[in-house]
């Protein structure tokens, strides 16, 4: 099941860029008048040492006027490629943050719609590096090195065509002295730096788990002496980092060796051209002319070299980020049919109808079920609670039969349509969990009752508050709905923050409600105040009750329990 899927820590580099076509498709047109700007840009930079070769054997043949008309072109390459070269930067750079953009917009869009269980099999740090800085590497490669990565590339091209125009035997010679050694250097750095480079982003994403989950872990570590261990743990994790940065670098090296062979094939070409100068088989202008586009292509090299680390770089991150990207594809969902009617007021399920869950069967680890085989039937406006012992499964069972986890076998269905074939909508407005941890971001507390479908304005949400009897909780803020949360402002208690989600869930109004030990952990007082707004809300709806209170439990006239080891649940009337 593609729910089941993991993230390659190390993905495979090979053909990283056919992969990523499609997502560079949208911008085909524009990435071509780029590539035939830069190439317009080369092409006149790599002329300038066939002008001068020009003007050296008018020089010495003393004309004066084909001296004065090589000037000429000269002024006017360099002017040329002075425009053209700024242009194709402009175009590189505003095609490159286009699709950088659309690729970090479906990295975030492909992330907020994986499973549940996707997002918590892999550690948080290593999710953000790839949505974050990976993106931002790959950002800073499309605006600082790419166009030098093209414009490398292209006097490589142009430069063996003018050479070949000029002398086929002594570029004969220049490829043997030089190809065949540059290639070896390239080999030994590919054969190094593939799996160097991995590693390094591999480690630096453990380094920024641990350091995620030591600063989420401050307060347990400051108050439970945990700090030591957490501190070795990190510079352990670093340590890996810094050995595989050290072994990144020493790749690096083996590139300074393709100095050494500049140098030797410099000499191999003054020697032959020399000769064939003397021989008269070629012109003096012509030893210049390869003397100048060799220089030119020696300092590509140099610059290749350079920038060959970045580019590995940055391929490393285009492979990480196209693994999130196909492992969080959305997965081809079997829909029912859907009527021409069938829109916001003509959803697909009744407003309130039965949850029936039939041969559920979980794991979280091959052979070690959670849950086995569970069949249960919950009519709509019953309300039930759900106990059992630590490990018994109810939050896992809670995340499915809201649609959270998807069965490994067995279905959950509301109104007799699987969950697994409704629309995210659709499934969103009919049942809702309210977990033992409710998400807040920075902002107001208004800010944090909108994190819902639908947008609701003020006036909506002081509504809702009044109607589950909360406003005197809004009222004993400092400034109501507008009291700032979040980190360096107030803090709400366990409780308070239960509070909000039945406030969420009142604005959505679900037809199936499902609580995850909303009343566990928090004062008495919070708890009679959250148990009356349970009780408003609750109305004609669907509420399941994940609870250890018993003064919860002895509230609800229906009870599900499940046993830690034995299959079955059961019912208590």
């Amino acid at each position: 099941m593609a729910e089941h899927q993991r993230l390659t820590a190390t993905p495979d580099q090979r053909r990283v860029l056919r992969r990523a076509w499609p997502h560079l498709r949208p911008e085909r047109r524009g990435i071509a008048l780029a590539l035939a700007a830069s190439a317009a840009a080369t092409a006149s930079t790599v002329a300038v040492p066939a002008v001068i070769g020009a003007g050296v054997d008018q020089l010495l043949e003393r004309d004066r006027a084909g001296l004065f008309t090589a000037v000429a072109a000269l002024t006017v390459l360099a002017l040329l490629r002075l425009v053209l070269f700024r242009q194709s930067e402009l175009l590189l750079t505003t095609v490159g943050e286009r699709v950088v953009r659309a690729l970090r917009e479906l990295a975030v869009t492909r992330l907020s719609r994986a499973p549940l269980r996707f997002l918590e099999a892999h550690p948080s740090g290593d999710l953000l590096r790839r949505t974050t800085t990976e993106i931002a590497d790959l950002a800073n490669f499309v605006r600082s090195q790419l166009p030098d990565v093209l414009t490398v590339a292209g006097y490589l091209v142009f430069t063996t065509v003018l050479l070949l125009t000029y002398s086929p035997l002594l570029t004969l010679a220049l490829a043997l002295a030089f190809v065949p050694a540059i290639v070896g250097v390239l080999r030994l750095f590919k054969k190094a730096a593939n799996p160097a480079f991995a590693a390094e982003a591999a480690a630096a994403g453990t380094v920024a788990t641990t350091y995620r989950e030591l600063v989420q872990s401050r307060e347990m570590l400051q108050t439970g002496g945990g700090v030591g261990f957490w501190r070795e743990r990190f510079l352990a994790d670093h340590e890996r980092r810094y050995r595989a940065a050290r072994r990144s670098q020493r790749a690096l090296f083996l590139i300074s060796l393709s100095r050494v062979v500049q140098s030797v094939t410099t000499a191999v070409l003054l020697l032959v051209g020399g000769w064939l100068a003397a021989r008269g088989s070629i012109s003096v202008g012509t030893v210049v002319v390869f003397v100048l586009a060799t220089r030119q292509l020696f300092d590509s090299a140099s610059q290749a070299s350079n920038l060959v680390g970045q580019v590995q770089i940055s391929l490393v991150g285009l492979a990480r980020l196209l693994d999130l990207l196909t492992t969080t594809a959305p997965r081809p969902a079997v829909a029912p049919p859907r009527r021409a009617s069938d829109d916001a007021s003509h959803p697909l399920t009744a407003e309130r109808g039965p949850l029936e869950i039939d041969g559920l069967r979980y794991s979280y680890v091959a052979g070690t079920e959670v849950l086995h085989g569970l069949s249960v039937r919950v009519e709509a406006g019953e309300r039930v609670g759900l106990v059992g012992p630590t490990g018994s499964g109810k939050t896992t069972l809670a995340k499915l039969m809201t649609g959270l986890y998807v069965p490994d076998r067995g279905t959950v269905h509301y109104d007799g349509h699987d969950l697994a074939s409704l629309p995210p909508d659709e499934l969103r407005r009919r049942i809702v969990l309210i977990p033992q941890r409710v998400h807040m971001i920075e902002g107001t507390l208004l800010d944090n009752l909108r994190l819902i479908p639908g947008d609701p304005d003020e006036k909506a949400i002081a509504r809702a508050v009044d109607h589950l009897g909360l406003t005197g909780w809004t009222d004993s803020l400092d400034d109501g709905l507008h009291t700032r949360l979040g980190r360096g402002a107030g803090r709400l208690s366990g409780g308070e923050l239960q509070l909000i989600g039945l406030v969420r869930a009142a604005l959505l109004d679900p037809a199936v409600l499902v609580l995850d030990e909303a009343t566990a952990d928090i004062d008495p007082d919070t708890a009679r105040t959250l148990e009356t707004a349970i009780d408003t809300l609750r109305a004609d709806r669907t509420l399941i009750v994940i609870a250890h209170r018993e003064a919860t439990i002895q509230r609800l006239p229906r009870i599900i329990r499940l046993e830690e080891t034995a299959p079955p649940a059961h019912d208590r009337p």
